[in-house]
């Protein structure tokens, strides 16, 4: 099976852009980076080597320290497709992360992004 493309991404290539999308809406870098965080379990410091590095999508989810476990709550549609619907491991991660973004940026409260 043939991977997809956003897989060999760098994350960091992608990084800015949700922080820009996160800044537009009056929402900030420090919260797009507290969700990350949350979502994978690594550490300011560690987030930031990932983003030095490069590293592509598929690594920099098969490497984080902890998916949280509440991520599962995540529902909805991006771009196009409902998150709890898709099947493969790493889109999955990666949409969830593109939802929580999204909802950050449509003015929802961290508490209930991070499904507190």
């Amino acid at each position: 099976m043939t991977k997809h493309k956003i897989y060999s991404m760098s994350f960091a290539s992608v990084y800015p852009h949700y922080i820009t999308k996160a800044e537009k809406k009056g929402r900030t870098k420090e919260e797009v980076d507290e969700i990350i965080r949350w979502h994978t379990g690594l550490s300011q410091a560690q987030l930031e080597e990932h983003l030095e590095e490069k590293t592509d999508f598929e690594t920099f989810f098969e490497e984080a320290p902890e998916l949280h476990p509440s991520r599962k709550l995540i529902k909805g549609v991006v771009c196009g497709v409902r998150v709890e619907d898709i099947e493969e491991p790493i889109m999955q991660e990666i949409r969830y992360l593109d939802k929580m973004v999204d909802e950050l940026a449509k003015g929802k409260a961290m508490e209930k992004i991070l499904r507190g």
